[in-house]
């Protein structure tokens, strides 16, 4: 049996549809939203990383497990799962951080907090593989209002390139991890694109693949904080300005071959991804 928790988010709902051949269980707060997910080998139940006793219930019978929290202002998450995982006896738990991590200028609040889940893994005594994925490159869905209503793309940072990675690349790399467990275990697994792009050039890739002009808006970082504080508590809002300014660096830029190594093929481009995902930008 493996869990797959954060089933309807990016990658756990990704790494849900790729299992086969082994009996899967999906673990969210809403287990409806996960209802087309279900099928023979897979079963979709009801938790919540704040209810020890709901986790409890979930691993019951579970040998391999994917966590991904998402609540930068709390360890408790993944100090109850981890305590209910080693009490079920669940042999090896793949986690996903941020690349981030082994970045050693990188001192915001969402960075430390994934420094300190990864070094509750480690003391856990179960095995874990870690994967630190590089920005998603499916965060620019965040443009497709904007661009379907005034082809206008806007962000900050606009030259900061950034080696972001396809989600799905994730997604395979978690999968292989959680099937094959010996493998990967006790590896920290750094997950970039085969190449660094900025959003100005995201930009133009787009309006190419739209075959239609977008025009790129610079934005001040007052006024990319201005937009956050709208969706996240303050710490949270002002770590991602903290994070996308120290984009400049080109620390960011830098890419990893293991995506490549582990799937025996290269790493999704950003143009791939976009391709992929043209509808939700068309609207």
């Amino acid at each position: 049996m493996i869990l797959v928790s954060g089933a309807t988010g990016t990658v756990g709902g990704l790494v849900a549809r790729r299992l086969s051949g082994v009996p899967v269980r999906l673990l969210t707060r809403d287990p409806r939203r996960a209802a087309a997910l279900a099928g023979p080998q897979v079963e979709v139940v009801g938790g919540d990383f704040a209810d020890p006793s709901s986790l409890d219930r979930a691993l019951s019978g579970v040998r391999s497990a994917l966590l991904v929290t998402s609540n930068p202002l709390t360890h408790a998450h993944d100090e109850n799962f981890l305590t209910a995982a080693r009490a079920a006896g669940v042999h090896h738990v793949v986690k996903v951080t941020t690349l981030s991590v082994a970045d050693t200028d990188a001192t915001d609040l969402v960075t430390e907090w994934q420094r300190e889940n990864e070094r509750l893994l480690h003391a856990s005594g179960m095995g874990w593989t870690v994967l630190r994925p590089r920005a998603f490159m499916s965060n620019t869905l965040s443009w497709a209002r904007s661009i379907q209503r005034q082809g206008m793309v806007r962000a900050p940072c606009g030259d900061a390139e950034v080696a972001a990675v396809d989600p799905r690349d994730i997604a395979e790399v978690a999968v292989r991890a959680l099937t094959e467990p010996e493998e990967h275990a006790g590896r920290a697994h750094p997950l970039t694109g085969p190449e660094a792009v900025s959003p100005v050039q995201q930009t133009r890739t787009l309006a190419d693949l739209l075959q239609r002009p977008l025009s790129f808006v610079e934005l001040t970082v007052d006024q990319a904080l201005g937009g956050l504080l709208e969706r996240y508590p303050a710490e949270v809002a002002h770590a991602l300005v903290e994070s996308a300014v120290r984009g400049r660096d080109r620390m960011k830029a830098l890419t990893e071959p293991t995506i490549a190594e582990v799937l025996g093929r290269p790493a999704h481009g950003y143009r791939d991804w976009a391709g992929d995902h043209l509808a939700a930008f068309r609207g």
